[in-house]
């Protein structure tokens, strides 16, 4: 099969298409032939050496696809050749095949195109395990989503606004905030020129919101943490600002606060199972009755991963970046 090999650590350029061996394929999974793949930021961490794949996963990029099953192991019982499916992987969605446990495949929602799918499994496993699962965040709350133009971001606005819930976004310009609005966000905030911390006080009375979802990490943490409403909860999934902050811990005591912090792609398969799993039970529906729908910028061949990594690199992109084998 073809595949993106990162033929050395380095900028975009370093992805080449080439042939490599075709996966193997354990009882209990089955092998996909991929028709699409999303892009996440973890691939371009991964692209420059600074996040390996866990022990045993692919060594290509990619944490989600689209596609049909090509065979199924032994093991496997619900899934069949010929199945048009989407999946939450550990890697190698940047390849025509890929190998993938049957407790991650997804049935394609019904309304949503083969490759349109491939947008959906890691954005609405991330979300949904931790903001809905580990957060708690349920109808009548406030919710804080930084990012709001992102893959992530994006799918959190509608799957919030579907839950009942009132929606705070950050964004870095007018057509990003814009586009957050259009998606059912309620408070937009352009975190270049207000702050999001007087902002979200002003439109809560002062109380802040009872959700926060975090892709920036450090710079962010006690600006965060001056947000959050009594018993409100902190999720950090990402780190792109730093790793290492210092907060006021008196901060966290009067208001009953929670941090927390999740990643998807190392967590066991069979944990993995599990969001998957509510994942169909809880997202699904609200996909296929059109009130989550998938957010895409572009669309672009496998050969063009070194533009694709580039466009998200730059910012300039809102929703998901796809590829196609």
């Amino acid at each position: 099969m073809k595949a993106i090999v990162i033929s050395e650590p380095g900028k975009p350029e370093v992805l080449q298409l080439r042939d490599v061996a075709d996966p193997q394929v354990n009882d209990d999974e089955v092998l996909m032939r991929v028709l699409a793949t999303a892009l996440n930021r973890a691939d371009t961490l991964q692209r420059l050496g600074s996040y390996s794949p866990p022990p045993g996963a692919s060594p290509y990029l990619g944490l989600e696809c689209s596609g049909i099953i090509e065979s199924v192991g032994k093991s496997v019982s619900r899934w069949k050749v010929g199945d048009q499916v989407c999946a939450l992987l550990t890697g190698g969605g940047y390849a025509e095949k890929v190998s993938v446990p049957a407790g991650q495949i997804l049935p394609i929602p019904a309304g949503i195109s083969l490759k349109d799918a491939a947008a959906f499994p890691e954005v609405a496993c991330t979300v949904w395990s931790t903001v809905f699962m580990m957060g708690r965040l349920s109808a009548g709350e406030s919710f804080l989503v930084h990012g709001g133009s992102s893959g992530i971001g994006t799918f959190a606005i509608q799957m919030a606004k579907h839950q009942g819930v009132r929606v705070f976004v950050t964004a870095g310009n007018e057509e990003k905030l814009a586009a957050c609005k259009e998606l059912g966000a309620d408070v937009c905030i352009n975190y270049k020129t207000e702050d999001f911390v007087a902002k979200v006080k002003a439109e809560t009375d002062g109380k802040g919101v009872d959700v926060i979802l975090d892709c920036i990490g450090a710079p962010y943490l006690q600006r965060n943490l001056d947000s959050l409403n009594f018993d409100g909860r902190l999720c950090i999934i990402g780190l792109m600002g730093g790793a290492n902050a210092e907060i006021k811990l008196s901060s966290l005591l009067p208001k009953r606060l929670t941090v927390l912090g999740a990643a998807l792609r190392p967590r066991s398969k069979e944990n993995k199972a599990v969001v998957v799993a509510e994942v169909e039970k809880y997202v699904w529906p609200a996909i296929e009755a059109g009130k989550v729908k998938p957010v895409i910028h572009k669309y672009l061949p496998l050969s063009q991963a070194a533009e694709a990594h580039s466009l998200m690199e730059s910012s300039n992109h809102i929703g998901k970046i796809l590829l196609e084998t």
